[in-house]
């Protein structure tokens, strides 16, 4: 079932929220063991959760907007006597003794929390093999990854064990996997949706989005998660219209580009073809396409694995064996801080602290750190340009379709490739998405990436949905 129809079935009283919670926390027993979307499944929190929505749909109240709807949570977001490890040893024994501002809003919508899920260590990957935990499969091959660094909240959706799962995007982790998995992946703009209680990574990049099966299910989701925080600082003031109130609006008339920088080398044949369709279903639907140029964007990726190492060596300096976590002791505070580390990260998590860490030292900050930001401003202004004469632009997500398992670990760069057309807009900060579109050569799932500028989530929407209605 969808969101919308788990959500209307409970508070009507059609179903029971308990009904439809037994439902997939079956299919989870049942198939989990093969996919490894979950690093927890919190059963008995969740049928207690069930229970209090039943009575109070029973008393005649409204539990809310998303009542009874089961939801995956990607294991960087932190839940209040629920284990979050972000998928890395050393958030060992760590129990949050708070929850996330989506993961109160989601409760405060009658929402059931079934699990937290398998991710890239600290979202530091783009196939979810690098979690101390194991590897994610991909539901549509299991020979193949889901895509990362939220693959456990995409492989969930995608296999039927939530109808809805959130996830993190730093430089594409919620929309690369999306495409991915088949599923649908939302990046909102920076600062509409709360990042208290989310684990930082690279914090002027981060930014939590919903996974689901349907446009409209993740307009739903993003209309309870978004909205002001006053406990996030970046988080944008004002309250903005609801998304969902715009998807029968069409696009007759929306100025469509397709962005030159991300739609050209690279990108698999199959791929570009599921892309093309796209663009002519939207000019179909009446929009008017033309090709959209943001010359700095080839730059894109250079930039953002400079910025995000620089943010995340900061980000991580707190996990030192001595207020949380796990500990090794040593002979010495140092000692014990080295061993800590030594032992706690995995390969990937250091190799990024310590790109980082050198892009920041003295000596290399102009000539890495400070030319890299300096790149995203000429990245942000081509993008202003685009803006002036587009309302929105369309993309390959991915630039290619699911790669197998153990493909490009040995190979960091190949592996990075794989955000080529999705980290231009977490350095900009403007909304994007990921819709499904078809399959390519090998039967694996396309998605087409939208693009809009900053707060423009509700004409993003509007294409999107009509996307979907036209595969």
């Amino acid at each position: 079932m969808t969101v919308l129809g788990i959500a209307g079935a409970v508070r009507s009283g059609q179903r029971s929220a308990r009904s439809v919670v037994d439902e997939y926390l079956g299919a989870i027993a049942e198939g989990d063991d093969e996919i490894h979307a979950f690093n927890l499944v919190a059963a008995e929190q969740a049928r207690a959760r069930a229970d209090e929505i039943d009575s109070t749909v029973a008393e005649g109240r409204d539990p809310g907007p998303l009542a009874g709807v089961p939801v995956a949570l990607k294991d960087n977001l932190c839940t209040r006597g629920v284990p979050t490890t972000c998928s890395s040893r050393i958030l060992e024994g760590w129990v949050p003794p708070y929850d996330a501002t989506v993961v109160g809003r989601l409760h405060g919508a009658g929402a059931v929390m079934v699990g937290k899920t398998n991710m890239d260590e600290f979202a530091m990957g783009s196939s979810t093999e690098n979690s101390a935990f194991g590897p994610t499969r991909n539901p549509c091959d299991t020979s193949r990854v889901p895509g990362g660094s939220s693959g456990g909240s995409a492989a969930a959706v995608a296999a039927g064990f939530a109808p809805v799962a959130l996830g993190s995007d730093t430089g594409g982790s919620i929309r690369q996997p999306a495409a991915l998995c088949g599923v649908v992946g939302v990046k909102p703009t920076y600062g509409l949706v709360s990042r208290y209680g989310l684990v930082a990574f690279a914090s002027s990049l981060d930014q939590i989005g919903p996974f689901t099966t349907t446009v409209a299910d993740a307009a739903a989701v993003l209309d309870v998660i978004s909205g002001p925080d006053p406990r996030d600082s970046t988080s944008i003031g004002d309250s903005q219209p609801p998304v969902s109130a715009t998807l029968d609006n069409g696009v007759d008339g929306l100025r469509v580009g397709v962005l030159a920088e991300l739609s050209g080398d690279g990108i698999s044949p199959d791929v570009a073809a599921r892309v093309r369709a796209a663009v002519s279903a939207l000019q179909s639907a009446g929009a008017r396409v033309a090709e959209a140029s943001a010359p700095a964007a080839v730059y894109g990726l250079s930039a953002y694995y400079l910025i995000a190492p620089a943010e995340a060596s900061s980000n991580l300096a707190r996990y030192d064996g001595v207020r949380y976590g796990l500990r090794v002791d040593g002979a010495s505070t140092p000692d014990m801080n080295t061993a800590s580390r030594s032992a706690g990260f995995g390969d990937e998590v250091k190799r990024r602290i310590m790109i980082g860490t050198y892009a920041l030292s003295a000596g290399y900050y102009d000539a890495y750190y400070g030319k890299a930001q300096r790149v995203r401003t000429l990245i942000i202004d081509d993008f202003a340009s685009v803006w002036d004469q587009f309302d929105l632009v369309v993309s390959p997500t991915s630039p290619t379709t699911a790669f197998s398992l153990g493909e490009r670990t040995a190979d960091p760069m190949a592996m990075y490739m794989s955000d080529v057309c999705t980290v231009p807009v977490n350095l900009t900060g403007q909304a994007a998405m990921s819709v499904p579109y078809g399959v390519g050569d090998d039967g694996l799932p396309v998605g087409v990436q939208i693009l809009a500028p900053a707060l423009g989530e509700p004409i993003m929407f509007r294409a999107a949905a009509v996307l979907e209605a036209s595969r």
